[in-house]
């Protein structure tokens, strides 16, 4: 199993919406943090990625922005304008002088509840300036996306797809670059994640999957906490809270059948707990996603 196939499930499973948008001149929008994963991706022309402490980043055709946890940023047309001036609607202006400034970019955006990022991206820095001309899958799937797939016929589903995989290769393009996550290079912790994924719905206890991967109770509880981020426990109860809610957007279940998937041994323990992550009931989570994609 790939663990971070499961993770990147996760992240796609968030509310979706993406758009199109072309300015000229000295375009420019300003985007406030937002809970959820979000991203850019420059079909054609240029123009500068902007955030509010760092000086700003020159983007070409081809170039992708990935902002894993909806950290603040902006889009420019020109490099002189500052984040605190750039409007929160997107702009456009004639061009100056004759000088133009064009740009043909995707946005997307994977809105999630508390912007919850799995452990093994914690370690991403807020805003990721990628060229995808380093990495052929995914200029593949730029290049897709500069094909227009969302007129014509299957367009509801072409671009929806290609957002899909342009994820999972921005994802593994940093993980290329940057190294796996610590947690997966660990023989006995790697191994307890397996068994955690495999079946969320098993009772493990820290014992039992401590002596799984031949440790000690106190010795796999310090190297699991350490690795991952997260006490084993704490790191279970999430990982089925997720699972949960991704059956509730994609599936008709009813939910007590879900609790018993995920582990729980009753509709209200599963609510109880839910609750406490996501901030809402079960049932009202499910009919706001419905709400959203619908």
């Amino acid at each position: 199993m790939d663990l971070f196939s499961d993770v990147i499930g996760g992240m796609r499973g968030g509310r979706k919406s993406f758009c199109r948008t072309r300015g000229t001149g000295r375009w420019g929008r300003r985007l406030e943090p937002f809970s959820g994963t979000g991203f850019h991706v420059v079909l054609d022309g240029g123009g500068w990625l902007v955030t509010p402490s760092a000086p700003p980043v020159r983007l070409d055709a081809g170039d992708v922005v990935f902002v894993p946890y909806g950290a603040a940023h902006g889009l420019s047309g020109t490099p002189d304008r500052p984040f605190a001036e750039l409007p929160a609607v997107p702009d456009a202006f004639p061009p100056e002088d004759g000088a133009t400034s064009y740009a043909d970019v995707v946005c997307g955006a994977y809105r999630s509840d508390k912007g919850q990022a799995h452990p093994f991206l914690q370690g991403l820095p807020d805003v990721i300036h990628m060229r995808s001309d380093r990495h052929s899958a995914m200029r593949t799937v730029v290049d897709l996306l500069a094909d227009g797939p969302e007129s014509g016929v299957g367009a509801g589903a072409a671009v929806p797809a290609l957002i899909d995989l342009l994820l999972v290769y921005l994802l593994r393009a940093w993980h290329d670059d940057a190294g796996p996550p610590a947690a997966l290079g660990d023989p006995a912790v790697a191994a307890a994640l397996h068994r955690i994924h495999r079946d969320p719905r098993h009772k493990w206890t820290v014992e039992e999957l401590g002596a799984a991967v031949g440790m000690s109770r106190t010795a796999f509880a310090r190297r699991f906490t350490s690795l991952v981020g997260l006490p084993p426990v704490t790191y279970l109860t999430n990982w089925r809270l997720d699972c949960g809610a991704r059956l509730l957007r994609e599936t008709d279940a009813p939910l007590a059948s879900i609790a018993h998937q995920v582990g729980y041994s009753s509709e209200f323990a599963f609510a109880s707990a839910f609750r406490r992550r996501f901030g809402t009931p079960p049932g009202r989570f499910r009919h706001r996603e419905r709400a959203f994609s619908g």
